[in-house]
């Protein structure tokens, strides 16, 4: 096994322009075409960013994200481009520190929209479903359990909020208002084929991908663009195909481990977050290690 590079809680680059710090990811300034993101260790969670890194999870992340790009650009075009971080950063020592986190990507105009599939009932959707028998207005059928596997994958795009902010469920609707007919109906398209596709390759390697949100861009000329992260345990819900059952909330390869464990404290979900133990830090790190092994053998 390889060794887990030292966590990185934050990067400070000094030969580039700081362009925002989200929950996970530093966005640096390279030129007017493109930018630097750097996926650091840092973990949210309930939308909270914990004190805590976890080792090794940017480099999951920005690996698995990379593969998923390759496998999805027959369907639609990404946001990654030809440059790599040693063709912006002159200093090596800087570079040094975004081995395996650090890419280039296009600059382009970010939607309002999360762009979210659920495959399964599961987390707030069963929530919903148990009070209305819907999930963000969607009638399902009667009687499903929880983490039951839906009739088919359902859209349920939210609004994109600040760092400690909420995103706010949205129907179809309320996304032709912001994006207009055609985009609205685009992303929600190719986001419903993405997973698909995604679900039915993994499910190959042993991992069922209950749920997801893609996140797009446009170019200069209005055609649509995937950004940030894809399918990775950051943005799914992930879970071993081999234990799953429903009718109660399965194992998984994502921070569910984390969201589960900040359930049993005392803590009103609001920042600053708890520590963590060195346990939960270490379980969470394989989990996420073993979510790219898996889906990439």
């Amino acid at each position: 096994m390889s060794k887990i590079p030292a966590a990185l809680y934050e990067s400070n680059l000094k030969s580039l322009p700081l362009i925002n710090k989200g929950k996970v990811r530093d966005i640096y300034d390279v030129d007017d075409n493109h930018m630097l993101i750097v996926t650091t260790d840092r973990l949210s969670a309930f939308d909270v960013i914990l004190p805590d890194p976890i080792p090794g999870k940017g480099a999951v992340l920005t690996t698995v994200s990379n593969f998923w790009f390759e496998r999805t650009g027959n369907i639609i075009a990404n946001h990654l481009s030809d440059l790599i971080p040693a063709d912006v950063i002159a200093d090596e020592t800087e570079c040094d520190t975004l081995a395996g986190r650090g890419i280039v990507v296009k600059k382009l105009k970010p939607l309002p929209v999360e762009a979210i599939v659920r495959g399964y009932l599961i987390g707030s959707g069963w929530k919903d479903y148990q009070s209305s028998g819907t999930v963000c207005g969607i009638q399902l059928p009667a009687g499903l359990q929880q983490a039951e596997q839906l009739p088919t994958a359902i859209y349920t795009p939210s609004t994109k909020a600040d760092v400690g902010e909420h995103d706010e469920n949205i129907n179809f609707d309320k996304t032709i208002e912001l994006l207009g007919q055609d985009m609205a109906e685009r992303v929600r398209d190719v986001s419903l084929k993405i997973y698909r596709e995604a679900a039915e390759y993994a499910l190959e390697k042993g991992i069922i991908i209950a749920d997801t949100k893609f996140e797009f861009g446009m170019d200069k000329d209005g055609a649509l663009v995937l950004i940030d992260e894809v399918l990775t345990p950051d943005s799914s819900r992930f879970w071993p195909a081999d234990t799953y059952r429903p009718g109660s909330s399965p194992q998984s390869f994502d921070k569910q481990y984390v969201r589960d464990y900040l359930e049993t404290l005392d803590w009103d979900k609001k920042a600053p977050g708890p520590r963590l133990p060195e346990e939960v830090i270490d379980n969470t790190a394989a989990k996420y290690r073993e979510a790219q092994d898996r889906l990439m053998r």
